[in-house]
């Protein structure tokens, strides 16, 4: 059993799997539409039996942060999105002024609806613009131009957005440090409150694993991301997580709640949650199954989830380091007993270690990582799992939502 003297923070995650078609580095759980009408209600309906499904869990607990991700989200009508926040409203109590983010892609984004979507109750927007350059927008199977992304961005800011994230990518197929500047220099200029700026990476299972592009060399895409950094810290945006840009007060509060080692709820094909239970000592994932036809036909009942996993001290140990140590500016020391009910002693042996590599800083209020910490996040991590867990090997970085 964990001693858990308080229950962290509630976020709700909604993931909608659909998508026009499927970009080759995604190993997201999306499923290209391939034009077809997309089933709104009935999938609306199959994330309300689900929701109902994990109020248990949760009973009491108000939520803090709303996430619409994909696949793309912008894809439903603003009538399902209403529906939808509707029926979350009707059933977890909300805190008062929440974050409601919405996933949306230029080239699937109707600008007369983003009203619409305000209206329903999404007050933040993610939008998925990876790149300024059409050459590289390509070999990255967008399906958009540098065009249609600034017209995108010019509809968010007419429909009155004053919160939203614009995702950049780095280190891209044939990119070069001239390419990657120009990208940050075009984002700079469209003044987003918050800028995600992340590297590629080539996973498993992906279009690019099969065929794997040649991507820069590793120097170069390190020069892009210190180079690329320091001009957005020179336009005053706060560089507060690893790939993670804002203006002051514009931090994702839902992505904050990860990094923080918080709670969430999912919903929808193949989400994942992670909920604490301070009665019984306890702190559990669980996911949905995956594929959206599946899902459909069984969300709400038993067999709609594909899993639940007790954590072990082992696991809350490096979850918990995985989540906070991406954070610039670190995180308390006293939040790693609150969110995972486990003494900071217990890691201390990893933490002396890894000061004296020069990966954190810390004293008795805080830990933060170094910069040298940052770019070898792997090697810091590894120094909190004992050398027979494989994950030692090779510790894979899940990015949260922007």
């Amino acid at each position: 059993m964990f001693q858990l003297s308080a229950l962290p923070p509630l976020s709700l995650y909604i993931h909608l799997p659909w998508c026009v078609r499927k970009c080759p580095y995604c190993d997201f759980n999306s499923h290209a539409s391939r034009g077809a009408v997309l089933p709104e209600p009935a999938y609306i309906a199959a994330l309300t039996a689900d929701l109902e499904q994990d109020l248990p869990a949760v009973w009491g607990r108000s939520v803090s942060s709303i996430f619409i991700g994909g696949g793309t989200p912008s894809l439903f009508s603003p009538e399902s999105i209403d529906t939808l926040l509707c029926a979350v409203r009707a059933r977890l109590p909300l805190q008062p002024e929440l974050e409601i983010t919405l996933e949306a892609n230029p080239g699937a984004i109707d600008a007369g609806k983003l009203s619409e979507f305000r209206a329903a109750g999404i007050n933040r927007l993610s939008l998925g613009v990876q790149s300024f350059d059409d050459d590289l927008l390509g070999r990255l199977g967008r399906i958009h131009s540098s065009k249609e992304a600034r017209q995108a961005i010019a509809a968010i800011q007419a429909a009155g957005f004053d919160n939203w994230n614009l995702d950049l990518m780095f280190g891209l197929p044939g990119q070069d440090l001239r390419q990657a500047l120009h990208d940050i220099r075009t984002a700079i200029d469209c003044q987003p409150p918050h800028l995600s700026h992340y590297q590629l990476t080539i996973e498993p299972n992906t279009g690019f694993a099969a065929q794997p592009p040649v991507l820069p060399p590793e120097d170069d895409i390190w020069e892009m991301q210190s180079q690329c950094r320091q001009l957005l810290e020179e336009q005053h945006f706060e560089h507060y997580e690893i790939s993670a840009f804002a203006q002051p007060q514009q931090q994702c509060r839902h992505n904050l709640n990860y990094w923080h080692f918080g709670d969430y709820l999912g919903i929808g094909a193949g989400a994942h949650a992670k909920i604490s239970d301070a009665s019984h000592g306890t702190i559990s994932r669980s996911w949905k199954i995956k594929h959206p036809r599946d899902y459909l036909a069984q969300a709400g009942h038993p067999e709609g989830i594909g899993g639940v996993q007790p954590l072990q001290q082992e696991d809350l140990v490096i979850e918990f380091m995985m989540n906070a140590l991406r954070l610039c500016k670190g995180f308390p020391t006293a939040l790693f007993h609150q969110h995972t009910g486990q003494p900071v002693a217990l890691v201390a042996p990893a933490l002396q270690q890894a000061e004296q590599q020069g990966f954190i800083l810390q004293d008795q209020h805080m830990i933060q990582p170094t910069q040298r910490g940052q770019q070898f996040l792997n090697e810091l991590l590894g120094l909190f799992l004992p050398d027979d867990n494989p994950l030692a090997r090779h510790i894979a970085i899940s990015l949260a939502p922007s």
